[in-house]
């Protein structure tokens, strides 16, 4: 079972193209990180994706991914943000 700190949130939002989910979990795959899970919608021609992921066995620093997600969006026209779990939960406390 994955720890908690292992966690991390990834949103991707931006204008629908084709192949963004591939080129999101093409990065994942090749770094080590599963996906546990996904749910994406596109609403007119905005597309918005959240996925929990398991880091525990990437192959990169968690801050790395981060900034590489990042890069990765930029080049295709979205926005990648990476939270780890605990930290998303805490701003989203109710």
């Amino acid at each position: 079972m994955e720890r908690n700190a292992d966690r991390t949130i990834i949103t991707v939002v931006g204008k629908d193209t084709v192949g963004i989910i591939a080129k999101v979990c093409t990065y994942l795959s090749e770094h080590q990180i599963n996906v546990l899970d996904i749910s994406q919608t596109i609403v007119q021609d905005f597309f918005n994706m959240m996925m929990i992921a398991d880091m525990k066995d990437a192959d990169k620093p968690f801050d790395q991914c981060a900034k590489d997600l990042e890069v990765l969006g930029e080049e295709i026209g979205v926005n990648i943000k990476c939270q780890r779990e605990e930290i998303f939960k805490k701003m989203h406390r109710i």
